[in-house]
């Protein structure tokens, strides 16, 4: 008998993963009521109402008689029905920790979660595991914050998950326990959520509890402190020659000191480093974080070959978009903040950089400073290209700046005409935005697309093609 038979459970917020916890619940034996500010939203769950659940716009507070609140990844803990609940002692979990229950509940089983969080690389890390684990044989999906939630692959049955975990979604666990888990990396984001870089990095290091093998980046002061509370076997990976006990490079191959077959510190080739796609330092790392959750799930080295030669990198990641006339067009859309920018500014000797948006607390001073030698030019776009033309003025006074007003696909368009103009053959026009896309696109897929669409523009010399979404 499910653990949430007969419970009153309100389901805040009607999203995408809402409806998959409102699903749950409801086929738990859950007595279902559903809140959300948005009318539309809660219009488009009209269906559950068939099976029983009840959809109450705007609730302020849990109804009385409410046992238990699931509430999606984006609420704030300060909302006025979360806070009221804690206030009632009404317990507040997310989806993430119903799914860890329900799965717990199963009649074959749990499954084995291999977890990553981190604040850049956790799409490219988690789908790059994936693809490891179908190599090895085994009965995976990918889920979470890289799109299907996991409440659906725990009721899927899958057997292994690759779960991305975002902060969001970690600052409500309590019970989740990941045979392994990875913290990638922690720079400034989100802060306008967690208040604190130092309450950010509390909720990444949630995916730490209770694993067998804890691993961690070698390279980045923020995973290395954060797993040092962890219970489990740490294992770390790094850029550099692995010491005994990490995974790292040798000259041009993948070698793992960790996990054997054969004595302690024996080297055990994984990969080429040319298999590893999308190129680039990042990359290379997100691949050494995936071949460590992979071979503390007991992965043979060839599978973990296998499955980075098979890997597809997903869109609006480091992908050229077009070449011309010696000229790379380059869309990392998905670097929505500093931290993941300067990994793809990085990639680059000579970069004509398409930049802005919504920065949300985060600071990129840093970012300037330390690409400045390879700017050729920047086109800012956004809300806050205040911020950004004020640090290219303190580190980058010579490069030439070019700012765009206009939103939407028309500023994108305008923004690769220019970027156009300043290219040399050799230097690649990177959109590498180190902001959110909400101020002028309905997300970094549509602001990547945009890109796309005013490159074959500019290059074809024909009008734009808008597509929204």
């Amino acid at each position: 008998m499910s653990r949430y038979r007969g419970k009153r459970v309100l389901v805040a917020g009607a999203g995408v993963s809402g409806r998959s916890a409102a699903e749950a619940l409801l086929a738990a034996g859950a007595e279902v009521t559903v809140t959300d500010g948005s009318a539309d939203r809660l219009a488009a769950l009209a269906s559950l109402e068939s099976q029983g659940a009840r959809l109450v716009p705007g609730l302020d507070a849990p109804q009385e008689g409410t046992d238990l609140v699931v509430t999606s990844p984006g609420w704030r803990p300060t909302a006025p029905l979360l806070s009221a609940a804690a206030d009632a002692g009404v317990e507040v979990i997310g989806e993430v920790e119903l799914a860890w229950w329900l799965d717990q509940e199963k009649p074959e089983g749990p499954s084995t979660w291999l977890a990553v969080t981190g604040t850049n690389g956790k799409t490219t890390t988690v789908s790059m595991l994936e693809s490891i684990l179908r190599a090895a044989g085994e009965d995976v999906v990918a889920c979470g914050n890289v799109g299907l939630p996991v409440v659906d692959a725990v009721r899927a049955g899958n057997r292994v998950l690759a779960v991305e975990l975002s902060s969001f979604q970690l600052h409500w666990q309590s019970a989740l326990r990941p045979k392994a888990a990875a913290v990638l990396n922690l720079a400034d984001d989100h802060l306008d959520w967690h208040g604190s870089l130092e309450s950010y990095g509390e909720a990444k290091a949630k995916v730490f509890a209770g694993n067998e093998v804890a691993v961690f980046n070698a390279d980045d002061t923020w995973s290395t402190r954060l797993v040092a509370a962890a219970e489990g076997r740490h294992v770390s990976f790094t850029l550099d020659a692995p010491a005994e006990g990490q995974l790292g490079v040798a000259e041009d191959r993948l070698v793992d000191r960790a996990f054997g077959p054969g004595a302690v510190g024996t080297d055990v080739v994984l990969a080429q480093l040319s298999e590893v796609r999308p190129a680039g330092p990042h990359n290379v790392a997100n691949a050494l974080a995936a071949a460590s959750l992979a071979r503390a799930h007991g992965v043979a080295p060839e599978a973990v070959a296998e499955g980075l030669r098979t890997f597809e990198p997903g869109a609006h990641r480091s992908v050229v978009v077009a070449e011309s006339a010696g000229v790379s067009y380059v869309d990392d859309s998905k670097a929505t903040n500093p931290h993941a920018a300067d990994a793809a500014l990085r990639a680059h000797d000579s970069v004509v950089w398409i930049a802005g948006g919504l920065l949300k607390g985060a600071d990129v001073d840093e970012l300037v400073r330390a690409n400045a030698g390879r700017l050729a030019s920047v086109v800012l776009i956004g809300r806050d290209r205040a911020e950004f033309s004020a640090a290219l003025g303190r580190h980058a006074p010579d490069v030439p700046v070019d700012e765009v007003a206009a939103g939407d696909d028309a500023g994108m368009l305008e923004a690769v005409r220019l970027a156009h103009d300043h290219a040399r053959p050799g230097s690649a026009v990177l959109l590498a935005p180190a902001a959110a896309s909400m101020d002028m696109f309905t997300d970094y897929a549509h602001r990547g697309r945009a890109f796309a669409d005013a490159v074959r523009a500019v290059l074809s010399g024909t009008p734009a093609t808008t597509r929204g979404g």
